[in-house]
């Protein structure tokens, strides 16, 4: 693991060559493939280790990093401090990377806060709206808030010479408070509903490439690290967990009524991934082998059909200038060959055959109702409601009179159809490699 390190380090070097490193960062995805994953822990030296959860997810992360950059060609096309934007990429890809391999609590916590600053200098830096600013106070305040609790319950657990991650699964613990403060930070990060504001407003005003990043790589280290600390307080998440299961059932359904009501393209994307990021949670929240099976391939899916719907938005944003619903109406005339990528994209938001979204909301659905038969009123609405909204993002977008300022057509660049197959194969073609997920 540690030669994975020097090899993200020593690309920091080559941050002024733009289109090098997410070759480079590719040819690393490939390169993880080939490690010999094992039933449990593997690659294991130093503080850095690996399970094919962690495994699962580096991969993710890379795969969207080199694909971010690749979607961000106009920061090197009008010579916007590019070679920052790279620099902060790559520090970026080196944070998730130690943070879903380190071994030790609280380099963990260390690592995890530290993928937030890259994040806020891209929507500082390269965001497009003034009210960038607004929107990265409230994914700065509200991530560090809630994370202090967790270095408070870290130090606690030091207090008892336990300092790895996973051998600390063999001792119990029922204190009510630290249980809180380990699972409080991982809540918002995921985010769960109510504490989900800051996620809408992060996604609006970033640029492509931080949401991106925040779809497929940092809402899943609350997936990530909720599925780690779920044995240190085990008794507690037996005892409490079904509070936080009827806050998803409630919020899954109440922010899928909103996605219907929203007039912008990528904030409804937003709150679509608050609806699948509810259902991740319940999922681990059941602790069983199907719940938490189906929350990691719901994050590996929903990773890339998030970033790839992203992408579609800012094809339409760099043409148009307008996310609007109202605007962008009629794409079907003015981008004839997006049409089928939109569709597919969509028709994956709402799971449909063959994407991993569905495996993972199958076996999460099992897992929910085996928990609770009651909850299936909620699971009926959250499901129908995805195709609802998934629906009327591809009706309104793709249907209707187009606006009179078009006076021509489009038909895209080599490289954006390239950018979205890159995230509808691997959304759809793991499907027939699903063994490879289902080991642990």
């Amino acid at each position: 693991m540690l030669s994975f390190f020097f090899f993200f380090f020593f690309l920091i070097p080559l941050f002024f060559d733009f289109w090098l490193v997410p070759s480079l960062l590719f040819i690393s995805c490939f390169l993880m493939f080939l490690i010999n994953y094992d039933f449990d822990f593997f690659s294991l030296g130093y503080f850095l280790g690996l399970d094919l959860v962690s495994l699962g997810l580096i991969i993710l992360s890379f795969w969207i990093g080199s694909l971010m950059i690749m979607s961000s060609s106009s920061v090197k096309y009008f010579n916007n401090y590019s070679n920052s934007f790279i620099l902060m990429v790559l520090f970026l890809m080196i944070f998730l990377f130690m943070s879903f391999s380190v071994m030790n609590l609280l380099m963990f916590y260390f690592f995890f806060e530290s993928s937030l600053i890259p994040t806020l200098i891209l929507i500082f830096g390269w965001g497009y709206q003034p009210e960038r600013l607004n929107a990265g106070y409230y994914l700065l305040f509200y991530t560090l808030l809630a994370s202090l609790p967790l270095l408070v319950s870290i130090i606690f657990y030091y207090d008892y010479n336990f300092s790895c991650m996973y051998m600390i699964n063999y001792f119990f613990f029922d204190y009510l408070f630290v249980y809180l403060g380990l699972i409080v930070a991982f809540l918002v990060k995921l985010p769960m509903f109510m504490f989900h504001f800051w996620l809408p407003k992060a996604h609006v005003e970033a640029p492509i490439s931080g949401s991106m990043i925040l779809a497929g790589g940092l809402l899943k280290l609350g997936g990530y690290g909720l599925y780690r600390v779920i044995y240190l307080v085990s008794s507690c998440f037996l005892n409490f967990n079904y509070f936080w299961i009827s806050i998803g059932l409630y919020g899954g359904v109440f922010v899928s009524f909103i996605c219907v009501i929203q007039s912008d393209v990528k904030s409804l994307i937003a709150y679509s991934s608050v609806s699948h990021m509810s259902l991740v949670m319940m999922g681990i929240m059941t602790m069983s082998y199907w719940g938490c099976s189906g929350s990691y391939f719901l994050m590996l899916g929903h990773g890339l059909c998030s970033s790839g719907l992203f992408c579609l938005s800012n094809i339409i944003y760099e043409r148009l200038g307008s996310r609007s619903f109202f605007v962008n109406k009629g794409m079907m005339s003015f981008m004839p060959s997006m049409s089928l990528l939109w569709f597919l994209f969509c028709s994956c938001n709402m799971a449909s055959p063959p994407s991993m979204n569905l495996l993972g909301e199958i076996m999460i659905i099992n897992s929910i109702i085996s928990w609770s038969s009651f909850s299936i009123f909620f699971i009926i609405f959250i499901s129908f409601m995805s195709a609802c909204y998934s629906f009327y993002l591809f009706s309104y977008t793709q249907h209707g009179n187009f606006y009179s300022g078009f006076y021509s057509f489009s038909s895209g660049y080599v490289r954006e159809y390239l950018l979205l197959f890159l995230h509808w194969l691997p959304l759809n073609l793991f499907l027939l490699k699903i063994n490879m997920f289902i080991l642990f």
